[in-house]
């Protein structure tokens, strides 16, 4: 899809604050309501918005353990990617998924209430994963930046 300057000026507000309603949003991006509306209608069907979301502080729900678990699978193994994955879906304690190419395959984000908790997840859920060679834990200790705004 072909952005020109006003599309660019749309987006830049909305990354900002996607709760802006749409006058508000047309409003700090120089454009009429409806240009607004029907600009973010054709971007969205076009697959470039896909949705807004809520950001969820997790430890301030009792989450305070965050482990980024980057993972090696069998290659021997036909479709061991796709087993693997579907599995790792069903544990509501992962919340991403990230595929690699190289010596590790994938990474996931995994969330816990306290060290007990994680111990917990990764025995039951994590070791039981199928096809995975190895496993190598990093503890999440800051957050330094989260920012997903680009520049527009």
């Amino acid at each position: 899809m072909h952005l020109d300057d006003t599309d660019r000026r749309i987006l830049r507000q909305y990354q900002h604050d996607p709760t802006l309603g749409p006058a508000d949003l047309a409003e700090l991006a120089g454009v009429t309501p409806a240009t607004c509306a029907r600009r973010l209608d054709r971007m969205a069907q076009a697959g470039l918005l896909r949705g807004n979301h809520a950001v969820i502080d997790w430890a301030a729900l009792g989450y305070s353990v965050e482990v980024s678990l980057r993972i090696t699978l069998d290659k021997t193994v036909p479709n061991a990617f796709d087993a693997f994955t579907e599995a790792a879906r069903a544990i509501p304690e992962v919340l991403e998924i990230q595929s690699f190419l190289g010596r590790v395959d994938t990474r996931l984000s995994v969330i816990a209430r306290d060290m007990a908790h994680y111990q917990e997840i990764y025995r039951t859920a994590i070791l039981t994963l199928p096809h995975i060679t190895d496993i190598e834990a990093l503890m999440h200790v800051a957050r330094i930046k989260t920012d997903e705004v680009l520049p527009l």
